[in-house]
């Protein structure tokens, strides 16, 4: 047996590797998923047959596939995940993630994964440290004697005042308010300047407790879904995963009981993220959809009409939409901020 470790974005093996996982059961080759990877390895048996792959795309081992006459008895799976598993550690991964299909869940908590959430249609697991329950007893506050323990998760991309509405919302109906700021760096602003942002346009508010949302407020960027048929189901997917995981693992270990989130009329991915928010949730959570919030022409104050306002460098027009923190940051940091968009836009974000 041969292990190679290849490039698919390119080169001769993309061909072999994509039919392969074809005809495993693996149709999707989104540039996006395709970007995300770090590497690929082959296994090729003695007669120089593909007989199995798997590729590590950060914290997250994805397309990974195995003929089916090498599946029987684990042993084979045990081995290509092992080796997954040390080439991430190599490149300092040592907590990963694996999205994958409910039939597979039993074969990955075999070999030391832990299952997190799980809907029909997927099922997401970990492995190494720290763990969701690391996390999680890291960022619990003290439980308020009385009143309503709630949560809002936003990637506030950047800070508005939109989000401030919302947020005062939740502040003036609940005792304690954790604000998960979503982390990854695929939006114009950072993961560390957005919750710098949004723990300044709060800082007034007592209540509400400001916390990285860390690994397990996951953006849909993250989530591999090429063993989804389609786009429909992906959205699908995504949004009961991600609502699951907030149920059955967040939730209950921080108290938390009300869920706030903002309309979204011009967005059906966000309107179908609430709806399966609304179906996991209760009764268990109750949700709060909160009416976006608008400006004095009536209309609703968004991050992407700040960020357009940032390309154009007509900041004035969108002032009035942003807490004086998030504007002087704008105004301070314009350049790097436009750079930053002409580089997204030439690597097709």
């Amino acid at each position: 047996m041969e292990v190679k470790q290849v490039n698919v974005k390119q080169g001769r093996y993309r061909q072999l590797w994509q039919h392969f996982l074809q005809e495993n059961g693996v149709h999707g080759f989104s540039d996006a998923d395709l970007a995300a990877i770090d590497t690929t390895c082959l296994w090729f048996d003695d007669q120089g047959e593909l007989i199995a792959t798997g590729s590590v795309a950060g914290q997250v081992l994805k397309y990974l596939a195995i003929s089916a006459h090498h599946r029987e008895g684990g042993a084979f799976f045990n081995t290509v995940v092992s080796h997954l598993t040390e080439l991430a550690a190599q490149r300092g991964h040592f907590h990963l993630f694996v999205f994958t299909k409910p039939q597979y869940v039993t074969s990955f908590t075999h070999v030391g994964f832990a299952l997190l959430a799980q809907t029909p249609q997927a099922a997401l697991l970990e492995t190494g440290m720290p763990t969701i329950k690391d996390y999680l007893s890291q960022v619990k506050q003290p439980a308020p004697s009385q009143g309503q323990v709630a949560a809002i998760v936003m990637n506030a991309n950047p800070f508005t005042k939109g989000h401030r509405y919302l947020v005062e919302q939740a502040a003036s109906q609940s005792a304690l308010v954790y604000l998960f700021v979503v982390s990854n760096d695929v939006s114009l602003f950072k993961t560390r300047e957005r919750k710098e942002l949004v723990a300044a346009g709060v800082s007034d508010l007592t209540n509400v407790v400001v916390v990285d949302g860390g690994d397990y407020q996951i953006s849909p960027a993250t989530f591999p879904a090429y063993f989804l048929k389609s786009d429909q189901e992906i959205g699908d997917y995504q949004a009961h995963l991600d609502a699951q995981l907030f149920a059955t693992q967040i939730a209950p270990a921080l108290k938390i009981t009300a869920r706030y989130v903002g309309t979204e009329p011009h967005s059906k991915t966000t309107a179908n993220y609430n709806r399966a928010l609304a179906e996991v949730l209760a009764p268990r959570v109750k949700l709060h959809v909160i009416e976006r919030c608008q400006d004095q022409a009536g209309v609703v104050i968004s991050a992407t009409r700040v960020r357009q306002a940032i390309k154009d460098g007509e900041l004035a027009r969108v002032q009035d939409d942003l807490p004086p923190t998030t504007f002087a940051f704008i105004q301070e940091h314009l350049a790097s901020l436009q750079a930053r968009i002409t580089t997204q836009q030439k690597e097709g974000f």
